[in-house]
């Protein structure tokens, strides 16, 4: 294994010049790369960033119908600025990871407190919230034609496995060895063309699993090809062991059908959603419930659950109870309200709740934003 000292050396120099790597690249795109996927129609800055945000660690086919309806409802960051958090998450649940909603809806204001234009320098749009180096260069070259170098999943792929950089690509010298690459092979000409190239060469080609390496428009002067290593490179984060919490959550319905949600912080995992009340335990559930004057029947645990977030397992217990006093007033400062069933359908839920409510209450959700 080479160390991150030894990654420069002249065993990992490419026999393809950067020049006719990306001529290479780009007779491939003109005929064979994506043009019609929904954000590369009628760009601009702000399709460009809604697209590279919802693209982080999710799939493009995931994404399609998502952004189809978020510029339905939001086709320009005024709109999204002025639109209430809560309207924001509910078009956004079902993709996870909630921060990037919420970096986007604080961002938008910030643009539009400024004057409505978007940023034209790295630094200025690393400065809004979420926004990276990576996406901001992606920003610059799709909407603006400017030369800038990106680096996101499907680029860090394309350049380790071509140069057969080893070990991890989030490591500090090697990330930065890596943008020196992603530097040296960006063109200064069609450089919008080459950016959407790189990244759907990285998504359509030079995959995780099952590269075809054999379609590949620069794999001459790949070096992982040449080595053998492709299925190797690039090699994955250290592991480390996940945590698991362990939780119950409270499934609770009065006697008129209504489902008891709460407001999450606007912050933290699951940020700004609807979900159920959460416990440590059972008896703390229905101590809970006790002090809130909830008479409640014998509360019933239905079977585990499991989510996997980033960093840690959760393992969760929904615990079906049915209210006795429907008319128990509950207030919506205090972040917990009775929903009717029809109601349930446009909140922002976390998509394990929903897919729960849509499991013990089929009546309650469809899965349309699942």
């Amino acid at each position: 294994m080479l160390s991150p000292a030894e990654i420069s050396g002249p065993q990992n120099m490419s026999p393809i010049h950067p020049e006719h790597f990306q001529q290479l690249l780009l007779n491939w795109f003109d005929q064979h790369g994506r043009k019609h996927l929904p954000w590369q129609q009628d760009i601009n800055a702000y399709r460009v960033w809604v697209s590279e945000i919802m693209l982080q660690q999710t799939q493009v086919s995931s994404v399609i119908d998502y952004f189809k309806r978020f510029m339905s409802r939001f086709p320009d960051v005024y709109s999204l600025a002025n639109a209430e958090i809560d309207i924001v998450l509910q078009h956004w649940a079902g993709l996870g990871y909630y921060a990037r909603a919420r970096n986007l809806h604080r961002a938008a204001r910030t643009i539009v407190d400024n004057g409505g234009e978007f940023p034209r320098s790295v630094d200025a749009l690393t400065a809004l919230p979420g926004i990276g180096k990576s996406t901001a260069g992606a920003i610059l070259s799709i909407a603006f034609g400017q030369r800038q170098p990106i680096l996101d999943g499907n680029v860090k792929r394309v350049l380790a496995r071509f140069h057969a950089i080893h070990g991890w690509p989030g490591d500090g010298k090697i990330a930065d060895h890596l943008w020196q690459l992603s530097d040296r092979f960006t063109p200064a000409q069609r450089n919008a063309d080459y950016t959407q190239a790189i990244m759907d060469l990285g998504a359509t080609l030079c995959t995780r699993s099952r590269p075809r390496c054999s379609e590949c428009p620069v794999a001459t002067g790949c070096l992982a090809m040449r080595q053998d290593l492709v299925e190797r490179l690039p090699e994955p984060k250290p592991r480390k062991s996940q945590p698991i919490k362990h939780i119950h959550m409270l499934l609770m319905q009065d006697s008129n059908g209504r489902l008891l949600l709460e407001k999450r912080p606007p912050i933290g995992i699951w940020g700004g959603l609807w979900s159920l009340p959460e416990f440590d335990d059972l008896s703390q559930l229905v101590a809970w419930c006790q002090q809130r004057d909830f008479r409640i029947d014998t509360p019933c645990p239905l079977p585990s659950r499991q989510h996997s977030f980033s960093h840690f397992q959760l393992d969760f217990v929904p615990v079906r109870a049915v209210a006795q006093n429907p008319n128990n007033v509950v207030m919506e400062a205090d972040g917990l309200v009775w929903y009717k069933a029809r109601d349930i359908e446009q909140l922002g839920l976390p998509a394990p709740i929903k897919r729960l409510l849509q499991h013990t209450h089929p009546e309650t959700l469809n899965d349309q934003n699942d």
